[in-house]
């Protein structure tokens, strides 16, 4: 089911790319609002530096959650490095390798790596999408399957809101946030 919706939403990515003008920009802080599950909240910061024409970029992320009606935190962080392969003038093949390491209040912390491929691309001036299938794994956990589905509404060239949703066997997780792209 899944896999059903990711490939359908990457096909439909495809031939509404092309409406659209604007260069995807891979330069960017952003500023998150987290739900996991709806059984925990809190904040994060990401960002993304382009290495010039390359098409590489790195990327990262912070973000500290609190699960409900506890006093446990989980900090969670993620490096890594990004490539993007223009398909069309408006929509990229991405993929991307992160380290990734969330530290529990009392438990301890896990290490682990996601790799990622999908599709990016603007379908106007002002709105792009983003779908991505994922494989995180590491030594704390099993290895799982998840999907990203994202979007941007740009403001202007600088200031946009910005939205996703990733599914997993899991759970799921809702980001909401505001993105200053360079």
């Amino acid at each position: 089911m899944k896999r059903s919706l990711i490939a359908l939403s990457l096909a439909a990515l495809l031939p509404l790319s092309a409406q659209a003008d604007d260069k995807l920009s891979y330069t960017y802080v952003e500023a998150d609002y987290i739900n996991v599950d709806g059984d925990a909240d809190g904040f994060g910061v990401r960002g993304s530096f382009e290495f010039g024409q390359s098409g590489f970029y790195g990327f990262g992320g912070y973000n500290t959650v609190e699960i409900d009606n506890t006093s446990i935190d989980v900090d969670s962080y993620d490096l890594g490095i990004g490539y993007a392969h223009g398909i069309s003038d408006n929509a990229d093949l991405i993929a991307e390798l992160a380290y990734l390491n969330s530290d529990v209040d009392g438990l301890g912390d896990a290490d682990g790596y996601r790799a990622s491929v999908g599709l990016r691309g603007s379908f106007s001036e002002n709105f792009e999408g983003l779908v991505k299938a994922n494989y995180v794994d590491g030594d704390e956990f099993d290895g799982d399957f998840s999907g990203t589905i994202g979007a941007q509404y740009k403001f202007n060239q600088t200031w946009g809101l910005v939205g996703e949703v990733e599914f997993a066997d899991g759970g799921e997780s809702y980001l909401f946030g505001v993105r200053a792209s360079f």
